[in-house]
């Protein structure tokens, strides 16, 4: 049968300069007083999620799920979790949000399963070398009894990277034990993710962001090659790692584009992908997900020079592929970035750990420090091309919690790595959306009446939703202008550098509309322009240190 051709939707291309709000559906809003958040919470809140002016919403995984890794094990790619609703509710949910002009993206965790999943179950009641284990990985052990560990891979989350079953054999997990990994050579495997693909997208799903997307493809070979340790960035530029960034993994999104390519307008994506700058373009290419994340500023000090760098290299990359660039600054996976801003520079991911691990104390941060560069940060990426993705609270200019008690820490990292890790919990803590505490069991500060599966500090309700909203002068009421501004003044994909003092970043986009960060602690003369929105009050002819202003003309 010959192809028919189809005109494209004038909105195919939507995702490029959106502003995509992330929800972490457990911390957001709670319904039923059960102390977790859940989908009919999100319904609830769609006309504040409206008041925001964000294009997108993305969800973090909200599958049926025992939490071994935060709802990254997934017992059921194609159903809601009963503690977060039911199909219908997520149909409510798609349905009220494109009523109101947001898009939905729905994240898919390819890498890995949970151990509850009926494949993962069917495999572990099957027999060596059956067509069951042949969905994951399972290998015998080394040694003489097979008591070793088939390779010397190691789990994201500490410790070897293999568990050994009753009949002797070892799966490999690179998350938590309860996570088992796919084995995506086989074409079963395959199939069934291009089925979820199709059984989201039905249901109004217009994206989606794809976990651990270089860890798909795995050099299996005997005998495994050596491993010993996970990379962060340092991977070979080649595609020769045995676990990672393989350049067999484009197959599978080549694959998945042409199920995306299916839809009207086509699906979105965004690949996860932690790998050399060089190599993540590849992700993004038209023919595979489009968009990949840059998590470059995650890891950026506060520096014009680093800054300048980390935009100017992604937007020739975004140039070179037809992609367009992504912009973040904070996500469930690490500490908000005011804290971050607040803390020396230079401080780096260990030392990050270890102020975690003194519960925040040592060293002390700096928050007044810190809120000034995160306002000023946001504002300067939102000025971009691209696309910006928002972490749910940081719209209030939430603090990490690094001081929530140690019993009552969840991510499996802090138990993993031997209470030597504290993990994500900080960053994951449920919203506060009340000034005051409830008069319910839970005393949450609105985020449902049984509490918090999470402590909420004392400080929350200074940082709540009530009490922003009231002040025009509050980090949400910045948000709200900035991205409204940013929706009615977003052009081309360009900008153009403007040169002045080494500590400031300049530079205009189409129509004349110019975006100016002061990254010292001195004031600088304010260009000449209308003011349109600013990080932080103005002095004068004086932008001040760690501000950013829009202006125009």
């Amino acid at each position: 049968m010959a192809e028919i051709a189809r005109t494209p939707h004038p909105e195919a291309d939507w995702w490029r300069q959106a502003v995509v709000y992330q929800i972490y559906p457990r911390s957001f809003a709670d319904s039923d007083g059960d102390g977790i958040g859940n989908i009919a919470g999100i319904t609830a809140k769609i006309p504040y999620l409206k008041s925001l002016n964000v294009d997108a919403v993305w969800l973090s995984p909200f599958y049926p799920s025992a939490l071994a890794d935060g709802g990254y094990d997934v017992d059921d790619y194609r159903d809601v979790d009963p503690k977060l609703g039911t199909l219908a509710d997520f149909d409510e949910l798609s349905a009220g949000l494109h009523a109101v002009g947001i898009r939905l993206i729905a994240d898919i965790v390819p890498n890995h399963s949970s151990d509850r999943h009926v494949w993962f179950q069917e495999a572990l009641a099957a027999e060596r070398g059956s067509a069951a284990r042949d969905r994951y990985i399972f290998r015998d052990g080394l040694g003489p009894n097979g008591d070793e560990p088939p390779s010397d891979w190691v789990s994201h989350f500490g410790g070897s990277a293999w568990t050994r079953v009753p009949d002797g054999q070892w799966y490999l997990h690179l998350f938590a034990p309860e996570q088992p990994d796919f084995d995506w050579s086989n074409p079963e495997v395959r199939d069934d993710f291009r089925k979820t693909l199709r059984f989201w997208s039905d249901r109004g799903v217009d994206g989606f962001r794809v976990d651990v997307a270089h860890g798909l493809a795995k050099d299996l070979t005997e005998p495994l090659r050596s491993m010993p340790s996970i990379p962060e960035l340092d991977l070979p530029i080649d595609g020769s790692s045995p676990l990672f960034d393989r350049d067999d993994v484009h197959t599978i999104f080549e694959e998945w584009r042409e199920v995306f390519n299916e839809y009207d307008p086509p699906r979105a994506a965004v690949a996860e992908a932690w790998v050399p700058t060089a190599r993540r373009a590849l992700y993004a290419r038209p023919t595979e997900l489009g968009q990949a994340f840059n998590f470059d500023l995650l890891r950026e000090d506060w520096d014009a020079a680093g800054f300048r760098k980390s935009i100017t290299d992604n937007l020739a990359e975004s140039a070179h592929t037809g992609a367009s660039s992504t912009w973040v600054l904070s996500n469930h996976d690490v500490v908000r970035h005011r804290s971050r801003y607040g803390l020396p520079n230079g401080i780096g991911q260990e030392g990050l750990a270890d102020w975690l691990l003194a519960d925040g104390l040592d060293p002390a941060p700096d928050d007044e420090t810190g809120r000034r560069r995160a306002t000023a940060s946001t504002l300067l990426l939102l000025g971009l091309p691209g696309s910006m993705y928002l972490y749910q609270g940081e719209e209030l200019g939430l603090r990490e919690v690094p001081d929530i008690p140690r019993d009552e820490l969840a991510d499996p990292i802090w138990l993993r790595t031997g209470h030597t890790l504290k993990g994500r919990d900080g960053c994951r803590v449920p919203l506060p959306w009340n000034t005051s505490r409830s008069a319910g069991d839970g005393q949450s500060f609105g985020f449902g009446t049984g509490g918090a599966h999470l402590p909420q500090p004392d400080w929350f309700g200074d940082f709540s939703v009530e009490n922003e909203d009231a002040d025009p002068g509050s980090v949400l009421n910045l948000y709200r202008t900035a991205l409204r501004l940013r929706r009615e003044l977003q052009g081309a994909e360009t900008l153009e550098w403007l040169e002045g003092d080494i500590d400031v970043l300049h530079f205009r986009r189409p129509d004349g509309w110019q975006v100016v960060t002061n990254f010292g602690t001195a004031a600088v003369p304010l260009p000449a322009g209308e003011v349109l929105v600013a990080s932080g009050p103005l002095d004068g002819d004086q932008l001040p240190g760690e501000t950013t202003v829009w202006l125009r003309g």
